[in-house]
């Protein structure tokens, strides 16, 4: 007998609703709003059976649990990450080596636990490394990797030319990491491709089908640059904590601003 909350051709136990999915990854660490996540799981809804997703930056497999649960069982999802010690997260480019094998080991057991682990492909490699291991076309395409200029370009440029028609691409921390957001004004803004459908923070979401008419390009360019001033100040306020500003409103008794993610 199918639980009411579980269709017909789900596997037993694998939560469907967004709640029962964030239970699954309230403990598992990361840096994912709650709002990013529900953008997550309803791109994995929109992504058709048989379909591909695609995600470039794994960490602890936060996000990985989060599209695994949502798609349909047939599916594949990809994720890639090479675990080396780098561009962990927020202010951890480099220098983190020794926690590269215990990242691989949590990401792992993080998915056995939430009972995904047989719906993921796990490419332990850079994504550039990683473009022959996979065959388009993408239905959903989640770029959570290097967020320096070059890398975050050539995962744009490389990867999104792989989505196929109607896909959904995702970008983390779009408009607030000054690499990723250049890529995007380099890559996307005067592109011809993908259409900017909105952001939930830092999470932008774009979908592969972009009228190539002058005006249709002009108005999403515009939709695009209309984020600036939020990055401006997502940028600012990440030059103040990196400065200590932090430390003072703690001994002020005031709350500190989370980093901006």
């Amino acid at each position: 007998m199918v639980s009411p909350s579980m269709s017909p051709d789900q596997p037993s136990g694998l939560p469907v609703e967004f709640p029962d999915v964030m239970a699954l990854v309230a403990d598992v660490e990361g840096w994912m709003t709650p709002g990013q996540a529900s953008t997550l799981f309803d791109a994995a809804r929109r992504c058709p059976p048989h379909g591909s997703i695609v995600e470039i930056g794994s960490f602890r497999g936060r996000s990985t649990i989060v599209l695994a649960s949502a798609c349909d069982p047939t599916v594949m999802v990809t994720a890639i990450d090479p675990h080396a010690g780098n561009d962990r997260g927020p202010q951890e480019i480099d220098g983190y080596a020794e926690e590269a094998a215990d990242d691989h080991a949590v990401f792992n057991a993080n998915l056995a636990a939430a009972g995904v682990a047989d719906r993921v492909r796990h490419l332990r490699m850079f994504s550039d490394d990683a473009l022959g291991a996979v065959d388009g076309p993408i239905d959903v395409l989640y770029i959570d990797g290097a967020h320096r200029y070059a890398p975050a370009r050539a995962d744009i440029g490389s990867w999104g030319a792989l989505v196929g028609d109607g896909g959904t691409l995702l970008i983390h921390d779009s408009f607030s990491s000054i690499g990723v957001t250049l890529a995007i004004v380099r890559e996307l803004v005067p592109g011809s491709k993908f259409r900017y459908v909105g952001r939930s923070r830092s999470m932008t979401i774009y979908r592969a089908d972009l009228d190539a008419g002058v005006g249709a390009r002009g108005r999403n360019a515009a939709r695009q640059l209309a984020q600036l001033p939020w990055f401006v100040k997502n940028v600012m306020l990440k030059a103040a904590l990196t400065l200590g500003a932090g430390r003072v409103l703690r001994r002020l008794g005031r709350t500190v601003p989370e980093w901006p993610y």
